[in-house]
């Protein structure tokens, strides 16, 4: 499939919308192959690098908020959180002799972040309460990576449940991971200075 950078882009937008409503056709939107993981990859980082720098944008360093990570921390984090939410996703497709199934969930996946980042930071232009804000974009996450691999890795129920377990607990090692290597002033959240 040979697309345009833009078709491309507004095809990923049509996936990730009809993986979203769970329809059976959302991987005909994606180019499933190594160029789409490709243009799927310039996307996430677009996305995780918007989002690092998003709180600097809004209010200064930090957003206003001293205990926000520096780009440069929030990106390393993400790329960390990617790695091992990867690699166990990739262990659990490997038991279930689905490995062929990676590069497809990868390509609609990072597709979903990116326009999932773009709603939420439409949630926040648009002043919806954090707690809301919060609740609908995990309701959103979870949905997709769902219908993400029971519509696009065609995994079938109980693969689909232990196949986001296994990403569940690449998530968990990756958030000790980072933890083990952030700033204390990161991690907790500082007095105002009077």
């Amino acid at each position: 499939m040979n697309k345009s950078n833009m078709q491309e882009f507004i095809d990923a937008g049509r996936g990730t919308v009809a993986v979203l409503l769970g329809r059976r056709n959302a991987g005909d939107f994606f180019d499933l192959g190594l160029r789409g993981l490709a243009g799927s990859f310039i996307a996430f980082l677009v996305a995780s690098t918007f989002n690092a720098f998003l709180p600097a944008i809004l209010g200064g360093p930090g957003g206003g908020n001293p205990a926000a990570l520096s780009p440069s921390l929030a990106i390393l984090m993400v790329v960390i959180l990617f790695i091992t939410q990867t690699s166990f996703g990739a262990l659990a497709l490997r038991q279930f002799g689905r490995l062929d199934g990676l590069v497809p969930y990868l390509v609609a996946d990072n597709w979903a972040t990116f326009f999932i980042t773009a709603l939420s930071v439409v949630l926040l232009f648009l002043n919806v309460d954090a707690q809301l804000s919060i609740l609908i974009i995990g309701g959103v996450v979870l949905v997709s990576e769902i219908n993400i691999a029971r519509l696009i890795v065609t995994l079938k129920p109980m693969q689909v449940a232990m196949f986001l377990i296994a990403q569940l607990v690449g998530i968990l090692i990756g958030m000790m991971i980072v933890g083990s290597f952030m700033p204390n002033e990161a991690m907790m959240p500082q007095p105002a200075v009077q």
